[in-house]
C-alpha cells in the first residue's frame, strides 16, 4: 500500500525495474481505510528467496506503507519448447503393462524380450531425430492383419467421413495395408505435411499431464509394440493397432488437429484439478467421441471419431448401433449432446464399455465448443 501521490506508482515500478523483476500483472485497489492511500497488487516472476527479489522487496518496504506477500503461486513444470518433451518420458507402469499375470504375453519370454527392446528404443529417442524403424516379425504382422481386416469392415459402417477420407491416403503414402505394419517415421512425415502433427515413440503409459502437454506442440506419443498374437482381438493397453488405426487418421484432419492442440495448450501449467477435467474432455472426444452425420435419406446417423471406438470391434458397434438385445435385456449407452463443461465432470470406466457418450453435431463442432 502506498500514499496517494503524484508519481507514486511510477516509483514503485522503477524499483521492480532496477532489480530486474518482471511484472506479469498489476491491479489497483482503493484502500478501505483511507481516501489518501491506494493498494496495488503485483504478480511477478521470481521467489522471495531469490537475491534480486529480496533486494527489491527491501527497497519496496522502505518506500511503501505496507508490503504483504501472499503464498507464492506454484505452477507445475511444463515444456516450453518441443525439445523439452525429452524430459517427459517417465511412464506410469514402468514402461510395461505386463506386471499382471492376466496379460496374454506374460509367460511368453520371446514376447517379453521384444517389448523390452522396443521400450529401450523409445526411451532413447530424442525429439527431432528420425524415428527408428521396427522390423516386425511374422507373428506381429499376422496379428496386425487380423485386426486390420476386422476393423476395416466395421469402420466402413460406423466411422466418420473424415476417417474415411484420410485412410486411403495413409494406404497410398504410409504403407497401411493388411500385410504390413506401417512405420511411425513415415506416418509422422505424412501428418507433418497435413496438419503439422508428428508422432513420437513412447515406452508405455504417460501421466495425463505429460501426454496432454505434448499435444500443445502437435506431438502425439505413440507406442510401437503390438498386442500378443494369441489374442489378436484383445489388448489390455494401447498398442500400435490402437494408435495407427484409431488415432492417426484423424490427426490428418485440420479441425481435429486444432481441437487436440487446444486441449494440449490448456494443459500447460494447469492445476491438477484442471488436468483431470481436461483429461475427461479428451476421453470423451479424442478417445470416445461420437458425432452425427446426415445419411442419404436425410436422417442423422451416429458415427465414431474417437480412437478408442475406431480401434475396438465390440465397442464401436455398441456405441453406434441401435438398441439390441443381450441375454434378453435391451442394452444401449446413454448419448448426451457434446458440451465440454459437462464432459469434464463426467466419470468414466477404463476397463469396460462406456455407459455414457457425448455426441457432437459434427466433428468440427467439437472444436467450436
Amino acid at each position: 500500500m502506498i500514499r496517494d501521490m503524484v508519481g507514486g506508482l511510477e516509483q514503485v515500478l522503477s524499483i521492480f525495474r532496477r532489480h530486474s523483476v518482471n511484472i506479469t500483472r498489476v491491479e489497483s485497489r482503493p484502500s478501505p481505510d483511507s481516501l489518501r492511500t491506494y493498494a496495488f497488487v503485483f504478480d511477478f516472476e521470481g521467489l522471495p528467496a531469490d537475491p534480486n527479489v529480496t533486494e527489491m522487496l527491501n527497497e519496496l518496504r522502505a518506500f511503501a506503507m505496507t508490503v504483504d506477500i501472499p503464498d507464492s503461486q506454484q505452477v507445475p513444470w511444463f515444456p516450453q519448447r518441443v525439445r523439452e518433451l525429452d524430459l517427459t518420458t517417465d511412464t506410469l507402469d514402468g514402461a510395461t503393462d505386463l506386471i499382471n499375470d492376466d496379460h496374454p504375453g506374460f509367460h511368453d519370454k520371446e514376447y517379453l524380450a521384444r517389448r523390452a527392446n522396443l521400450v529401450e528404443v523409445a526411451g532413447e529417442y530424442k525429439q527431432g531425430t528420425p524415428i527408428p524403424r521396427v522390423d516386425y516379425n511374422a507373428d506381429e504382422i499376422k496379428t496386425w492383419g487380423v485386426v486390420w481386416e476386422k476393423l476395416q469392415a466395421l469402420s466402413k459402417v460406423h466411422g466418420c467421413k473424415e476417417y474415411h477420407r484420410v485412410l486411403p491416403l495413409l494406404e497410398q503414402h504410409c504403407g497401411f495395408r493388411q500385410n504390413n505394419i506401417p512405420q511411425l517415421h513415415d506416418i509422422s512425415e505424412f501428418l507433418r505435411d497435413c496438419t503439422g502433427f508428428t508422432l513420437r515413440p513412447v515406452a508405455g503409459l504417460l501421466s495425463a499431464r505429460d501426454f496432454l502437454n505434448a499435444l500443445a506442440f502437435r506431438v502425439f506419443f505413440s507406442t510401437q509394440y503390438i498386442r500378443h498374437h494369441s489374442k489378436p482381438l484383445y489388448t489390455p493397453e494401447p498398442d500400435v493397432c490402437h494408435e495407427l488405426l484409431g488415432h492417426v487418421p484423424l490427426f490428418a484432419d485440420p479441425d481435429f488437429a486444432e481441437f487436440s492442440q487446444q486441449i494440449g495448450i490448456a494443459s500447460l501449467g494447469a492445476s491438477d484439478a484442471d488436468i483431470e477435467r481436461l483429461a475427461s474432455v479428451y476421453w470423451f472426444t479424442v478417445e470416445f467421441g461420437l458425432c452425427y452425420e446426415q445419411d442419404e435419406d436425410g436422417t442423422n446417423k451416429v458415427k465414431a471419431y474417437g480412437a478408442g471406438l475406431l480401434s475396438s470391434f465390440g465397442e464401436l458397434e455398441y456405441a453406434c448401433s441401435p438398441v439390441r438385445p443381450a441375454g434378453g435385456v435391451e442394452q444401449s449407452p446413454i448419448l448426451k449432446p457434446f458440451d465440454p463443461f459437462v464432459a469434464c465432470d463426467q466419470n468414466f470406466p477404463i476397463t469396460e464399455y462406456q455407459p455414457v457418450y457425448f455426441v457432437a453435431e459434427s466433428m468440427s463442432q467439437s472444436r467450436a465448443r
